[in-house]
């Protein structure tokens, strides 16, 4: 979105809904539903709202106010983003060669942190003070049971907004403690309409292999040019080089290579079992050949080995030598039946 001000076409209901009573705005909301609806832009629109000194009679944000100034820039003293930090490698003493680690939960240091932040009084008199959490799930048992406690006492003024993509990861004391949003999903039609004034060309095709999500098929258009010569180099089945084809799979990141596998053969799968292909909408003619030189056995097995190789992905492995070593199974998948 160009603007906090505007939401995403399939979110105006929620947002309706949210501001027919935001004098008796609860203590904590947990909005909830598939990755890539626009779950946290909508938590971010409505953080800035409820801060907003001078919105309008719809809720949202004026957007020039010292309030949004702040907001805009990350620094509004009433609000706080809790997400999974990046830690520097400890063995890494010279700076210009630091090394980051993605982390993947939000630590109980980050949780308890917030003590000083709720004891505070809001920057603006009356005001309202935000926590905006995300993802929710990343919490880990030590972090989630401090929120907890947080929750059951909640301080005057707070507000916890929580994102979460797999609400049944989360403890259900915590869920106990929000006021449910089940944030909507856009049919193809509002997809395609929202893409098509984004100016996304083929939306139809990319909808389709990132299910349906167009915020993500809008943020990884730059990726489609290389998944293209990823199928392409996948199509030449028993002939393709797994030396030459893993840096492409691997080229923006290990698990996007590792997925763009496992769809490949879970249309291929598909087609074999006279099913119709549900990523590849471009490929269909393609992977209608491979499916009838396929082993299918060899698949089965070789699909096994790309799950076990997904959840590795962040762990510090030769990933290329991996890689490379999949695509090797995959060809002898269509050496003989």
């Amino acid at each position: 979105m160009t603007s906090l001000s505007k939401l995403y076409p399939w979110q105006t209901q929620v947002w309706q809904h949210l501001n027919q009573d935001a004098q008796r705005m609860p203590h904590a909301l947990l909005l909830h539903g598939r990755s890539g609806i626009g779950k946290y832009d909508f938590a971010r629109n409505f953080s800035q709202a409820l801060l907003c000194v001078d919105k309008n009679d719809q809720g949202f944000s004026c957007g020039h106010c010292s309030s949004c100034n702040w907001f805009n820039d990350d620094s509004h003293p009433d609000f706080r983003l809790l997400s999974p930090e990046q830690e520097v490698e400890a063995e890494d003493e010279v700076v210009s060669t630091k090394k980051t680690k993605k982390k993947t939960q939000i630590s109980v240091a980050q949780i308890r942190d917030l003590a000083s932040f709720l004891s505070l009084s809001s920057h603006r008199s009356g005001g309202l003070r935000i926590v905006l959490i995300h993802p929710a799930e990343a919490l880990n048992l030590a972090s989630a049971n401090a929120l907890l406690k947080m929750l059951e006492e909640p301080s005057d003024g707070v507000v916890f907004i929580l994102v979460s993509h797999q609400i049944q990861r989360l403890l259900p004391t915590i869920i106990s403690r929000c006021q449910k949003i089940s944030m909507p999903i856009p049919d193809e039609a509002q997809s395609m309409a929202w893409l098509e004034e984004q100016g996304v060309v083929n939306a139809k095709q990319q909808l389709a292999y990132l299910e349906g999500s167009p915020i993500k098929v809008f943020a990884e258009q730059s990726q489609f040019n290389q998944l293209s010569e990823v199928w392409r180099l996948l199509a030449m089945a028993s002939k393709l080089e797994p030396h030459i084809a893993a840096p492409a799979l691997i080229a923006n990141s290990v698990e996007s290579g590792i997925i763009a596998l496992q769809k490949w053969i879970y249309d291929l799968l598909a087609m074999r079992l006279g099913q119709h292909n549900r990523y590849h909408l471009a490929q269909a003619d393609v992977l209608k050949v491979l499916a009838e030189k396929v082993n299918l056995d060899r698949l089965f097995v070789l699909q096994k080995k790309c799950n076990e190789l997904r959840k590795l992905a962040l762990h510090p492995l030769n990933h290329e030598l991996q890689m490379e070593s999949l695509l090797l199974e995959y060809t002898r998948a269509f050496s003989a039946k």
